[in-house]
């Protein structure tokens, strides 16, 4: 094998494991293709000691950290292919067109959001329009807030948001009746609750209301939704098990159905952020390695490390 291990993606899950692997001296190489899914924010936050860092400036300084350890590459490449060449054997094909050979692949390819196809949403994705309270409800606290629901199941979310702010409103958008207990619940929370058909949001760098499709607007300056999503095409050819929610499924030691193969971050869970994302990545490196060792140990093949 020319690897030990070759991570795709390059986000706070990939980054994290490269940094768990480099220090246990594996040979890997991390591939980011360059389009991270939280491109749109300005800051990431609730990452202790990183709270507010732009998310470029966030992977500047996890790539500079990582030069430390000489047997970890970092590359700008997109991962083309992934087949199986045996039950410890990875042939790895890059966009490039060259392929390396790997024991084990990690899989932190995050997820594809499919944003609501209301005007507005995708302009003001990441600036206005969110998925997380907990990564930007303290710059919307005490400001009107709204929350597009996308079904009836999901409406209590909103109470959620009253920790931030006195001002929510759930917008139905005319999709579905809100049961009577349920609008009784949220009335008595403070939660308003508009049922007409949405039309667009307004605002030019910031949102600033968003109109009904009888002309009325509703004053907001931030607005959740929670969007549907999808895996990325490479994971999907892998033809990978996934749960009821079309999350990846992962084993305790971060493996997939498929035996040599890991993920790790929010391709695995809807516990999605940063910080959550870095600590399962840095947990999927360390069992990585763990695995790799006693394999390695066993055959003989761990002669040379000491001096890399």
């Amino acid at each position: 094998m020319d690897l030990d291990i070759v991570i795709v993606g390059g986000g706070p899950a990939g980054l994290s494991a490269a940094l768990a692997l480099g220090r246990a001296r594996k040979r890997t190489l991390l591939c980011d293709a360059g389009a991270p899914r939280n491109a749109a924010a300005a800051h990431i936050q609730g990452f202790i000691t990183r709270d507010g860092t732009p998310p470029a400036e966030f992977r500047r300084l996890a790539r500079a950290e990582l030069t430390a350890y000489p047997s970890v590459v970092v590359r700008d490449v997109r991962v083309q292919d992934i087949a199986a060449r045996g039950p410890d054997a990875f042939a790895v094909t890059l966009a490039d067109g060259s392929r390396v050979t790997a024991r084990r692949v990690l899989l932190c390819t995050g997820l594809v959001d499919e944003l609501p196809a209301l005007p507005g949403v995708a302009e003001h994705w990441g600036t206005s329009v969110h998925l997380c309270p907990y990564c930007h409800g303290w710059e919307l606290r005490e400001r009107p807030t709204g929350y597009l629901c996308p079904d009836p199941a999901m409406l209590e979310w909103a109470l959620l948001l009253r920790g931030w702010t006195r001002t929510v409103v759930v917008f139905t958008d005319d999709a579905f009746p809100v049961p009577d207990e349920t609008r009784a619940r949220l009335t008595r929370a403070g939660v308003a609750i508009e049922p007409r058909k949405l039309k667009r949001l307004v605002g030019a760098d910031s949102l600033t209301a968003v109109e009904l499709a009888d002309g009325a607007r509703v004053a907001i300056e931030g607005l959740y939704v929670r969007p549907k999503q999808h895996q990325v095409g490479l994971v999907t050819a892998l033809g990978l098990a996934l749960d009821e929610h079309g999350f990846v499924q992962v084993d305790m030691h971060k493996q997939t159905s498929h035996p040599g193969v890991y993920a790790a971050g929010d391709l695995t869970t809807g516990l999605q952020g940063a910080v959550f994302s870095a600590a399962a990545g840095y947990q999927a490196g360390a069992m990585i390695n763990h695995a790799l060792t006693i394999e390695l140990a066993l055959a003989g093949q761990l002669e040379g490390r000491a001096r890399e």
